[in-house]
């Protein structure tokens, strides 16, 4: 199952209906109060993730967490030599000057379709939140990030579509391949690779990084979360070591 996938999907149609149709878009207050709440849940789901995956006598907790600090730290090293965030950086900022460019110029100035799919692919695939969500969904059908990342792109899709037309629609289509494909394979993983605790920790770690997701939506913290995103690897296999 593909769960949050499809609410994701579904989060992107509805949005680009809803900026087609509706006269305004929101304001900016209606926007603040609703990056406010959305920050919250962020960091009360992320926060449950990681709190369910541990149990136990303290000695096991200390050890759980153990495995999630390495995890996180491994996994920051092997980001940066893969040159992760810089990527994920680049290619967001290559998307939003487009996006920028063509929602300041004239009324007659009108993008091509290709312009407008690639830059809403780009910002909704290369979200941390693709692929953290779209991993958790498939190791345990946790989907409440990506049901999060729903709303978040729907949102953005409601001002996208008012620039680029149904083009920005169009894009649901690789975020369901991406995402899909993700879920897909650590359901896999998941059924014929991982015990129990490695589950969990790979689990753990998922949802303190969606925690470190929702600091950069509040502007509290700046962490390159896309460097971290090898830990969901690395979290098992040091669980499987350490036994």
């Amino acid at each position: 199952m593909i769960a949050g996938t499809v609410i994701n999907a579904a989060g992107i149609l509805l949005g680009g209906v809803l900026g087609l149709t509706l006269k305004r878009q929101l304001s900016p207050v209606r926007q603040n109060a609703l990056k406010g709440l959305l920050g919250a849940l962020i960091v009360f789901f992320g926060l449950k993730a990681t709190w369910v995956s541990l149990g136990g006598g303290a000695w096991l907790v200390l050890k759980q967490l153990t495995i999630i600090v390495l995890a996180l730290t491994v996994g920051r090293l092997a980001g940066r030599l893969l040159r992760l965030q810089k990527t994920a950086n680049r290619l967001g900022r290559t998307a939003g000057e487009t996006f920028t460019r063509f929602a300041a110029a004239s009324p007659g100035t009108k993008p091509k379709w290709n312009e407008g799919f690639l830059t809403c692919t780009i910002l909704f695939c290369a979200a941390p939140m693709a692929v953290l969500g779209a991993a958790q969904d498939g190791l345990d059908g946790y989907w409440a990030t990506l049901a999060l990342k729903a709303v978040i792109d729907g949102l953005a899709t409601m001002a996208f579509v008012t620039v680029f037309g149904w083009s920005a629609m169009a894009a649901v289509i690789p975020v369901v391949a991406l995402q899909g494909t993700i879920t897909i394979a650590a359901q896999y993983v998941a059924a014929n690779t991982l015990s129990p605790a490695m589950l969990a920790s790979a689990h753990g770690t998922a949802g303190l990084l969606v925690f470190c997701v929702a600091m950069l939506i509040l502007d509290l913290k700046k962490i390159e979360v896309a460097d971290y995103l090898p830990a969901l690897a690395f979290a098992p296999l040091i669980t499987w070591v350490w036994r």
